[in-house]
């Protein structure tokens, strides 16, 4: 038996094609059969050695091959006593016939069809080695920005632009000197960012410097440290820890060398004068190391910049009539009427894209009404030195805004320039302002998308069918943003309905004391601070304040006291800009402010929900953003409900968290409820099923969820389920069709969900099913027992989030 279990195929098969050889000659009366015996022993011999040495090569015992070896070893035995058959015993004749007829039937079966079928169950195995691999290298690998300073694309349409592209190409490319640097400067709005974009998607320098293109916004992130940090991390390193920026200039220039294999190309973007003398602190005696700078202002020190001027009058009107849509009207503009508009803007790439956009399919009342307005006053670029002659053009856009969406317009400017706005804070805005719903208050950013004052920007495309800010940005020019600040900068200061107070760099204005009280009329106020702000807070009066937005670039920093004092506030949001979490202290202050609806925390730390236990009676949402949230919601030993004992609603998204904060469980006034991009939350607590009022539940990519409590049977409001993306997820509540509301559910990229209960059937409500092409699977046999079921089938995205 042992021989028999160390066999292998090759060898027996050897055994077995030796004996037929040397028995057929002698085995007259079955010379025929086993001459095909021989035939297909000899064609099968190279795959069972083929086999051989692949169990050999992966170590694998012939568990398998079993089945034939046995039978191979039994067909040895029949050549044998087939030879010893006597010529006249024709029973025993055609008994070894018909075995031997039945060892071929055998042999020719598991090579055509038992081989096949193994070497399936091998493939699906390997798939599933690949697939745990995967999972435990995406488990093990560190979580990265990925590609965070790569360039990025410029505009599809483009013009005038090609000359000054081979202009620079020239420049850069054929300076052969250590370090050198290139200035482009022009006015606002010129294209100086968008000829830098396009250099770098440029074939020939993608093939000069390969992947060693990184791309900075000074006016976007302006502290050196942050910098460097940002350039680490790209380039697949561990953000290091600086004592001065003198020690950051000496990590980034041994980077550069490591890295410097390829000529590197660095372009630093809006260099601002506040942001100039960091230029020099980039420049290292590297070979083959290129710096692209641009600025709205010549730098000193780099040599002769080069001057991007005016569009020609060609150039200009071409791109003026692709912004305007002149080929999809049906409305016939005069040429004249066109060639007037575009000269009013005096050749400025952003007045034509926005004074065109503008224009885009209106009435032609509308083009001479704006054409007869240009021509009445200067040229915009008249005061090339003061940004304000291109704001003059601009004035024309804002001036066509109705008096809601200028009010959204400047809200804008609470939050700082080249930063993307989350256009959930905006909604929280709009919406308590004018006492909107949140779907209103979103088409006002829509509104202004189309009106062009504005961009907006999704970072991740979602499908659940419910409307989701989460991923939706907001971003405006610099050149706009100003000219949102531009409309109050006449107006005094304690007139203000909209104050924005810029304390970076400890830039104290002249109004600012400590000692003295300081009326403000503002509705809203914006605070940007950073670790350079030292001083004191000042004695702020700010009575009238209805929205605060605090903007922080620093890793520790205390509310200001006058918040005591904003009795009728009634949204609260604040944004950390810093690489690291800034720690929130003085957050009791929270609890003087009684008139509070909103709240919005991003890239901030904070050691507890409440110290005191005040209710926050009007509160009614709470939105945590990349926060680290873990240690105040485990520690907290006051409850939610009896702190937030009216909320409706509650976002935590890319958190640190791993249960749910104490007593969200009995805040039976929560009607939506949004976890996401938790990767350390592994369970629901038992308790959620009193969430009575619930009508939407979101836990996309909660990684580590496994299951979901029976409990959430019954949420009998709940109209909407997402559990996209919840990868750990290995079944549904067995009773889930309890769950009679149940609208829409999305369970794509649940890739441990293999079966569905029994009780789904029960689903009455069910109309939407959003699922991946295996999830669909499931769901198609029983699809006939709803009336009208649909299923929409998306692809499994596998790429990390990008706020990652």
């Amino acid at each position: 038996m042992a021989m028999i279990l160390d066999a292998v195929v090759g060898r027996v098969l050897d055994e077995l094609l030796s004996t037929v050889i040397a028995m057929k000659d002698r085995a007259v009366k079955f010379r025929a059969t086993l001459e095909n015996l021989h035939s297909i022993l000899k064609k099968v011999e190279p795959m069972a050695r083929e086999i051989d040495g692949l169990n050999k090569r992966l170590d694998k015992p012939a568990t398998e091959t079993q089945k034939l070896i046995d039978e191979m070893e039994k067909g040895k035995e029949l050549v044998i006593e087939c030879s010893k058959v006597d010529w006249w015993n024709c029973c025993y004749k055609a008994s070894s016939q018909e075995k031997l007829q039945d060892l071929i039937d055998s042999i020719t079966l598991y090579f055509q069809l038992d081989m096949q079928g193994n070497i399936n169950v091998i493939v699906l195995e390997n798939q599933m080695l690949l697939h745990q691999i995967h999972e435990k290298l995406v488990e093990n690998v560190p979580r990265r920005i990925a590609g965070l300073c790569s360039p990025p694309e410029p505009p599809a349409f483009t013009v005038g632009l090609d000359v000054h592209l081979r202009a620079l190409k020239f420049k850069l490319l054929n300076n052969h000197h250590v370090g050198s640097v290139l200035t482009v400067t022009g006015t606002g709005g010129s294209g100086k960012s968008t000829l830098a974009k396009k250099f770098c998607s440029d074939e020939e320098v993608k093939g000069e410097f390969k992947d060693n293109i990184f791309f900075i916004s000074l006016a976007e992130v302006p502290k050196l440290s942050t910098i460097v940090e940002r350039l680490f991390e790209h380039n697949g390193y561990e953000k290091p820890q600086f004592q001065s920026d003198e020690g950051a200039v000496d990590r980034l220039e041994n980077l550069l060398k490591q890295i410097g294999k390829n000529p590197i190309l660095l372009v630093l973007d809006g260099v601002l004068p506040e942001s100039a003398s960091l230029v020099e602190k980039f420049v290292f005696q590297i070979p083959n190391y290129k710096i692209l700078v641009t600025s709205r202002f010549t730098i000193k020190g780099f040599g002769q910049p080069y001057v991007l001027k005016s569009l020609n009058e060609a150039d200009a009107l071409n791109l003026f009539r692709h912004h305007a849509s002149l080929d999809q009207t049906s409305f016939k503009i005069p040429d004249t009427i066109v060639k007037k508009i575009a000269k009013g803007c005096s050749g400025s790439p952003l007045a034509l894209i926005v004074t065109g956009k503008s224009l885009s399919l209106e009435e032609p009342v509308v083009w001479h009404n704006r054409a007869r307005t240009l021509s009445r006053g200067q040229s915009v670029l008249s005061y090339s030195s003061n940004s304000d002659g291109l704001l003059t053009c601009l004035q024309k856009s804002f001036d066509d805004l109705d008096a809601k969406l200028a009010e959204s317009f400047m809200d804008l400017s609470l939050f700082p320039e080249a930063q993307k706005i989350p256009a959930a804070a905006l909604v929280d805005i709009y919406a308590e302002q004018r006492d909107e719903d949140d779907d209103i208050a979103m088409e006002n950013i829509h509104d202004l998308v189309k009106r062009n004052v504005a961009d907006l920007v999704v970072t991740r495309n979602t499908t659940s069918g419910t409307v989701d800010y989460n991923y939706h940005y907001v971003t405006q020019h610099g050149l706009l943003r100003d000219l949102a600040i531009h409309q109050t900068r006449n107006l005094p200061t304690e007139k203000k309905h909209r104050l924005i107070i810029d304390l970076r760099g400890n830039n104290i204005p002249k109004w600012w004391t400590t000692q003295n009280e300081y009326h403000i009329a503002a509705h809203s106020l914006s605070i940007s601070t950073d670790e350079e702000f030292t001083s004191e807070w000042c004695n702020l009066q700010p009575n009238e304040v209805k929205v605060l937005v605090m903007n922080l670039r620093e890793k520790k920093r205390s509310l200001p006291p006058f918040m005591k004092k904003m009795n009728k506030l009634k949204v609260l949001t604040i944004t950390n800009y810093d690489v690291n979490r800034a720690e929130l202290e003085n957050l009791e202050l929270l609890d003087y402010l009684s008139d509070l609806k909103r709240i919005r925390l991003e890239k901030v730390s904070i050691p507890f929900l409440s110290k005191t236990g005040v209710p926050l009676k009007n509160l009614h949402k709470f939105s945590f953003f990349m926060c680290n949230v873990n240690e105040a919601f485990k520690n907290s030993t006051i409850k939610v409900s009896d702190v937030l004992p009216n909320l409706k609603e509650m976002n935590i998204d890319y958190c640190d968290m791993e249960e749910l904060p104490a007593g969200l469980s009995d805040t039976v006034s929560l009607k939506k409820l949004s976890i996401t991009n938790c990767h350390k939350l592994s369970k629901l607590p038992t308790g959620i099923g009193k969430l009575v009022n619930l009508e939407s539940l979101r836990l996309t990519s909660c990684t580590k969820l496994e299951e979901l409590p029976d409990s959430i049977t019954s949420l009998h409001k709940l109209n909407f389920l997402d559990i996209s993306d919840c990868v750990s997820l290995r079944m549904l509540p067995e009773n889930i069709g309890e769950l009679g509301s149940l609208e829409r559910l999305n369970c794509r990229g649940c890739n441990r969900l293999s079966e569905l209960p029994y009780s789904v059937k029960d689903l009455e409500s069910l109309r939407v099913v959003v699922c991946d092409e295996e999830r669909a699977a499931l769901w198609e046999p029983i699809r006939s027992m709803f009336s009208d079921l649909k299923l929409e089938v998306v692809l499994t995205d596998f790429k990390l989030d990008p706020l990652l």
